[in-house]
């Protein structure tokens, strides 16, 4: 006879919602197994997608502060989200950034040293709640049925390249198509979802790393007041990839000792720090001369406009805050000539080396003394497809 189970009180409701996560997990494989040949139908409706890491070039960290910014697509690495018809909504822990096993305490204490203590569990689950909130709140109705959602990222954690908000862009893709809403929802308005999720969270971030994971390839942001008062959202221009010179990025394997320090910029701002606002808009029209400079193929200037970013934000932001590791990773461009710049804030720079070959050799050598990884920069070009281009404001 079927023994009832006894009914579980939990004191703290998080680690309820965790633990009803994690066993519909585990019987997601068996209950496949269970489906009739309908549900089999169904499943052939396997949804796929990526969203890439990015690589704030000029102007960053304007974005927050009605700046504005030149950012590109990093095809070196990327997120992406897997969606399968299924009879219950599943959000399916990742086995590796998701891990509740350990083989010890002394696994779990560097775990979570290294990693942090959250995955990606939580921002997708937030951006299916922030999805569902947009389409209720906007007439757009939902077709029935249930799915079980995965994800895989390979972009290096802390290291400054969107890889929180990658995994949560690839996931709103999924929901788009799923639900065959992509022509219904706007592709400006998308990132702000985005950012929306992560905000839900507590992540503190802007709206650059999530278009240029919406729009792909590069492109031109302006957040200005007026524009963001008006429509909510910036103005993004995407240009042609083909424009950039060849760049490379270097990193640390394991940036957890960079940039320690809490940074006062954000409040010294709000309270009307004159230095702090008129180099932030400084930085803001790095990029807004480098949009020019890029379509003329000024790439000496380039250079120089990168090297003046960095060093804007490290007058603003202070030594102490940056980190060692990430001042040491520019000194090492330095050492041979090239120009360089934060990835996002810090963990990776992005380079250029205006002479070519030879100057990517010697950085080559410098960044193997100094612990470094350095590899050439894929840019992706625009993920936009038609029906995406259709919904662009005229």
């Amino acid at each position: 006879m079927h023994k009832q189970k006894p009914k579980i009180k939990y004191k703290y409701k998080p680690l309820a919602a965790l633990y009803f996560i994690l066993v519909g997990a585990l019987h997601a494989g068996g209950m496949n197994q269970k489906m009739n040949s309908t549900e089999e139908d169904i499943t052939s409706g396997m949804i796929e997608r990526k969203a890439y890491a990015r690589v704030g070039l000029l102007g960053n960290p304007s974005d927050v502060y009605f700046g504005k910014t030149i950012t590109f697509s990093l095809g070196n690495f990327w997120a992406s989200a897997k969606l399968e018809p299924s009879h219950h909504l599943v959000i399916k822990p990742h086995p590796v950034h998701d891990l509740v096993q350990f083989d010890s305490l002394d696994h779990l204490f560097s775990r979570l040293q290294s990693e942090g203590y959250y995955g990606g569990v939580r921002l997708i689950m937030s951006i299916c709640k922030l999805f569902y909130k947009h389409c209720k709140d906007n007439g757009i109705n939902l077709r029935p049925g249930n799915f079980t959602l995965s994800y895989d990222t390979n972009i290096p954690r802390q290291d400054g390249l969107s890889g929180s908000s990658a995994i949560v862009s690839a996931a709103l893709s999924c929901l788009l198509d799923f639900y065959n809403v992509r022509h219904l929802i706007k592709v400006e308005v998308r990132p702000n979802l985005i950012l929306s999720a992560e905000k839900e969270l507590g992540i503190v971030a802007g709206l650059q790393d999530r278009v240029a994971q919406v729009y792909g390839g590069l492109v031109y942001m302006d957040f200005s007041k007026e524009h963001m008062d008006k429509l909510g959202h910036g103005i993004y221009t995407p240009m042609d990839v083909t424009l950039l010179p060849p760049l490379h990025l270097i990193y640390a394997e394991n940036p957890s000792d960079s940039g320690k320090v809490h940074s006062t910029v954000r409040q010294r701002w709000l309270d009307g720090d004159e230095f702090i606002i008129s180099t932030m808009k400084e930085v803001a029209d790095i990029a807004a001369e480098g949009q020019s400079v890029i379509l003329q193929k000024n790439y000496q200037k380039l250079a120089e406009l990168m090297n003046h970013n960095f060093e804007l934000r490290r007058r603003m932001f202070g030594d102490e805050c940056l980190g060692d590791l990430n001042i040491e990773m520019v000194e090492v461009v330095r050492r041979v000539g090239a120009a360089s710049k934060f990835t996002g804030s810090g963990g990776a720079v992005v380079v250029f080396c205006p002479d070519g070959p030879s100057q990517v050799k010697r950085l080559e050598d410098e960044c193997r003394k100094a612990g470094f990884i350095i590899q050439p920069i894929q840019v992706v070009p625009s993920c936009l497809n038609d029906v995406d281009l259709q919904t662009l404001s005229k």
